[in-house]
């Protein structure tokens, strides 16, 4: 398969390179990804081992689950389109002397060209309402994990409350993030994406939403998904 238009939006990637030197400061822009990031780890790592596996994280930024997941044990490679991101991700694991960790800037596409069936995990974390095609994206790592493998994604639903919370409260009126992180027409609807898994031959095994409480700052899984969810799939053998 030939890749030649590269599933990424320039404007996407030009509002994380801005950001890229904050990633790692806990207090930033970046700061709701390292709250979630313990619930997001416990869960992937309570479905799919981590210890001793292959791991693909796509879309990882300047690292942060990424980091952690080899940590747990798991050899990681993390993969983005942001240069500045992936330096970020690369001096921290640098610093903080990271085991077993990798990252490249390539698409996901063209790795899956590279390496299909390669990874006993695939993580695709807050990554599909930023690209043009998200389709795409599933498909990819559907031919990257093995037969067998997990993959895990989480998005942002598409209906009146996730707008008013991920866009209206959180960007603008709680400044929990930069305004424009999230456009309204790309997010996507559980059913959406459930679709785009079966196409994909992935098997659809757990879905849980993340909820927030602004007053108490703090995050936590349920059933609930009308803003934030997650899914765990497994490729068919």
């Amino acid at each position: 398969m030939n890749h030649t238009t590269v599933n990424a939006d320039p404007a996407e990637l030009a509002k994380f390179s801005d950001l890229a030197h904050r990633w790692w400061d806990p207090e930033s822009e970046f700061r709701p990804l390292h709250q979630i990031n313990p619930l997001r780890l416990e869960w992937i790592n309570g479905l799919s081992a981590l210890q001793g596996q292959r791991v693909l994280d796509v879309g990882c930024g300047g690292g942060i689950l990424a980091d952690s997941m080899a940590r747990k044990g798991a050899n990681v490679l993390g993969i983005d389109l942001s240069t500045k991101a992936l330096r970020v991700a690369q001096l921290h694991a640098f610093e903080a002397q990271t085991p077993n960790i990798e990252y490249r800037e390539i698409s996901i596409e063209a790795l899956a060209d590279e390496h299909p069936s390669s990874f006993d995990t695939v993580t695709c974390m807050e990554m599909l309402e930023h690209v043009p095609n998200p389709d795409s994206v599933v498909q990819a790592c559907a031919r990257l994990v093995k037969p067998g493998g997990w993959v895990f994604f989480s998005t942002i639903n598409r209906n009146a409350k996730a707008f008013m919370l991920a866009i209206v409260g959180a960007e603008y009126l709680l400044n929990m993030l930069p305004r424009g992180t999230h456009e309204y027409a790309k997010m996507i609807k559980p059913s959406e994406l459930a679709a785009s898994c079966r196409s994909a031959e992935l098997d659809l095994v757990q879905t849980k939403g993340l909820e927030y409480n602004p007053l108490t700052q703090r995050y936590w899984l349920s059933a609930n998904t009308s803003v934030n969810y997650l899914f765990a799939t497994q490729r068919a053998f």
